[in-house]
């Protein structure tokens, strides 16, 4: 699938909870700057669907652009009416994964255990969202992709520069990453995406 290709490619998705939709988008703009390409604008921001608007007016085409934090079925279809590439949740539901499957935009449902995690698949996510990762640790989802090799997982939470090559090694086909990447000002958020993209680069060129 192309999305999952896309994913992959960007390695990290960087978690944005702006406090403003013009927050948002200017922290989104520092995170592409620093050459982080997966944007997830989630629903904790105020006005979350226009700043997913206007991030994909501005942001290059090679910008991933979705929405996160999607707890109904009605926050999905708006957020896909702004114009989102993809969608996260926190929790498997199954009524969104089928609404997404519907609107062919690509899904990441949150779960933790084995049977969570095949519940989303089987639902039909694109990929599954482990989280919380810091209820975790690397070890876990080797673990669990062992016998569960086909379901692209992203683990998101307690995912670090530090710990960002544990996580890869383990399966993660990318990892989610929010206070560690998206905060402070927007130079300091280019230089910490700067630092991610970085250390993403020498990960791939070493291992």
């Amino acid at each position: 699938m192309a999305f999952l290709d896309d994913l992959k490619q960007a390695g990290v998705v960087a978690v944005i909870r702006g406090a403003s939709a013009d927050a948002a988008v200017a922290m989104a703009e520092a995170l592409v700057a620093g050459g982080v390409l997966a944007i997830e604008i989630t629903y904790s921001t105020p006005d979350c669907c226009a700043a997913i608007k206007r991030a994909k007016a501005i942001l290059p085409p090679t910008a991933l652009v979705g929405v996160g934090t999607v707890l109904t079925v009605d926050q999905l279809d708006a957020a896909h009416q702004a114009g989102a590439t993809y969608a996260v949740s926190p929790h498997t539901d199954e009524a969104i994964i089928r609404c997404a499957v519907d609107l062919k935009l690509p899904m990441m449902p949150g779960a933790l255990t084995p049977t969570e995690i095949v519940r989303a698949w089987q639902y039909g996510a694109t990929c599954v969202k482990i989280f919380p990762g810091s209820a975790v640790d690397p070890d876990y989802l080797k673990a669990v992709k062992a016998p569960l090799p086909h379901i692209p997982m992203m683990p998101t939470g307690g995912v670090s520069i530090d710990n960002l090559h544990l996580w890869l090694a383990a399966g993660a086909v990318a990892v989610g990453m929010g206070g560690n990447l998206a905060r402070g000002t927007s130079a300091e958020i280019t230089a910490a995406a700067k630092l991610i993209t970085a250390k993403l680069a020498f990960i791939r060129t070493t291992h």
